[in-house]
């Protein structure tokens, strides 16, 4: 649910022939793919590749998936992916929502829970002060947009 806390960002995907099945349609198994790269391209729009995260240290891995599928994605749609991750949620897990479009239709809804953990022992860390800030900043920026 999008509150003035929620941070979004999206970006387009072409459907590629190898992404859908025998029924021409994209395979159900390529969503939580699109889920991922919208999750990357959300961290790298607030500032904060996930390259540098796990340089210094930390990884975010996957602790709960989720998908409703509404209506297929068929080969060369052009297909918009937007990851929302409401800052008022954070704690030592978060959930990171996304909604996969082709125009105005809803393809899929679904979301991702995640916890940090340090990358050398997989153990559980608060999320980093450099991913609090970054979210911090695009906070500021989205209030700023809006006034």
């Amino acid at each position: 649910m999008l509150t003035d806390n929620c941070i979004s960002h999206g970006f387009d995907i072409r459907v590629r022939y190898s992404d859908t099945d025998q029924m021409g349609v994209v395979y159900y198994g390529n969503y939580p793919r699109f889920f991922e790269i919208g999750r990357t391209e959300f961290l790298r729009s607030i500032g904060l590749p996930y390259a540098t995260l796990e340089a210094d240290g930390f990884q975010l891995p996957v602790l709960e998936l989720h998908a409703r599928y509404h209506k297929p994605a068929r080969y060369d749609d052009l297909i918009t992916v937007e990851a929302t991750l409401d800052t008022e949620a954070l704690g030592a897990t978060f959930e990171i929502e996304y909604v996969i479009r082709r125009s105005a239709d809803v393809l899929v809804t679904g979301s991702t829970k995640h916890a940090f953990v340090r990358a050398g022992d997989f153990q559980p860390v608060r999320p980093p002060h450099q991913f609090r800030q970054a979210l911090e900043t695009a906070a500021l920026h989205k209030r700023q947009e809006r006034s």
